[in-house]
C-alpha cells in the first residue's frame, strides 16, 4: 500500500520484507528528501568547522557517517512522533491519508514502540560524541516534540521546522571542535532560512486540505506573495552562509580555499533562484519536484566546503 508521495518503484516498496514496510513507511525512508535536508546542516557544520580549525582527522570521519545513521533514526523517530499526533488530521488530506497510521497499517502502540526504537539508536550515536555535543543532541528533543503542534496555533510552522532540522550544525560543529561558536550559529540562522524557503514550496501541495480542516502554514499565509516571501529567505540565507564561512576562515586563511567556501554558498543560492524561476504554486506536481530538488541545493555547499577543507590542509592552514 503505497504512500501517496512516496518515490516511485522505491526500495520500501518493492524490496523490503513485507512485514516491515508499515514502519519504513512511517519513518519515510520511502521518501529519503527529507533525510537528506536533515543531515545536510550537519555536514555543513562539520566541513565548516574543520574549515576554521584546519583540521580533519579520522574521528571527523566517524562523524560524518554517524551523521548520515543518526539522521535516518531521529528523522524516521520525529516522522512517527509527527504522524502519531496528526493521525486524526492525516485522514482528511488527500496526501497523507495513505500514510500508515490513518490507514490502519500500524496501531499507535506499534509506532509508539517503533519511534522508541528509533530513538534508541539515536541516542546509542550520539554518545560517542563529546559532552557538549551530547548536551545539545538531548535539548533538540523539545523542538522535535513542539513541532507537530506548531501548525495548531501559528502561521509559521516551518520556523519550528527550520530549527529542529537545522540543529545538526550546531551539533556536528560542536562534536569536532567541543563547544559552539558564532559560525555555526550563522549556518544554523542560514539553513533555518533555507527550511522556510523549500517547505514553504512543499506546503503548497495541501493548502486547499489545509483550509478545510484549519491547519495553518506559510503556503496559505504567503498565498499569491510567495515567489516575493522566498526570495528574501534566498538572500538571508546566503547572506549568512556568506558571513558563517568568513568568520570561520579568520585571518590570513588561504585565498583559494575561502573563495572556494564562498562559491560554495553563491551557488546554493543560484540553485534556489533556479527552483524559483520554475516554481507553479498551484501545480502540486511542480512543488513536490522542486521541493525534492534541495537536496542537489544542499549538497553543493557540501562539495565546495570538502575541497575547501582539503586545500587548507594541504597549504597548512
Amino acid at each position: 500500500m503505497q504512500v501517496a508521495d512516496a518515490v516511485r518503484r522505491n526500495w520500501v516498496d518493492t524490496r523490503a520484507p513485507a512485514a516491515w514496510r508499515p514502519y519504513l513507511r512511517l519513518s519515510r525512508l520511502d521518501r529519503p528528501i527529507g533525510t537528506w535536508l536533515l543531515l545536510l546542516p550537519c555536514w555543513w557544520g562539520l566541513l565548516l568547522a574543520a574549515f576554521s580549525t584546519g583540521r580533519f582527522g579520522f574521528h571527523d570521519l566517524w562523524i560524518l557517517a554517524a551523521c548520515g545513521v543518526g539522521a535516518i533514526v531521529m528523522r524516521g523517530a520525529g516522522c512517527t512522533w509527527n504522524d502519531i499526533t496528526d493521525r486524526n488530521i492525516d485522514d482528511k488530506v488527500a496526501r497523507t491519508r495513505s500514510r500508515p497510521l490513518p490507514s490502519g497499517q500500524v496501531s499507535t502502540r506499534g509506532a509508539l514502540v517503533w519511534m522508541a526504537a528509533q530513538c534508541l539508536v539515536g541516542l546509542a550515536i550520539l554518545l560517542t560524541f563529546n559532552w557538549a555535543a551530547v548536551g545539545l543532541g538531548v535539548a533538540s528533543l523539545g523542538l522535535v516534540a513542539i513541532y507537530p503542534f506548531a501548525k495548531r496555533f501559528t502561521w509559521w510552522p516551518q520556523v519550528f521546522l527550520g530549527l529542529a532540522f537545522n540543529w545538526g550544525a550546531l551539533l556536528a560543529w560542536t562534536a569536532h571542535t567541543g563547544s559552539l561558536g558564532w559560525p555555526a550559529v550563522l549556518l544554523y540562522l542560514a539553513g533555518i532560512a533555507w527550511t522556510l524557503f523549500y517547505d514553504t514550496i512543499y506546503a503548497h501541495q495541501d493548502k486547499e486540505d489545509d483550509a478545510l480542516i484549519g491547519v495553518h502554514s506559510t503556503a496559505r499565509l504567503f498565498a499569491e506573495r510567495t515567489p516575493l516571501w522566498l526570495r528574501g529567505f534566498l538572500v538571508i540565507s546566503v547572506v549568512l552562509m556568506m558571513l558563517s564561512v568568513m568568520i570561520a576562515a579568520g585571518p590570513g586563511a588561504n585565498p583559494l580555499a575561502l573563495a572556494l567556501a564562498l562559491g560554495g554558498a553563491w551557488g546554493f543560492g543560484w540553485h534556489l533562484a533556479w527552483q524559483l524561476g520554475r516554481l507553479n504554486i498551484d501545480d502540486t506536481d511542480c512543488c513536490l519536484r522542486l521541493f525534492r530538488s534541495n537536496r542537489n541545493a544542499g549538497l553543493i555547499p557540501v562539495l565546495f566546503l570538502a575541497v575547501a577543507v582539503l586545500i587548507r590542509l594541504n597549504a597548512g592552514g
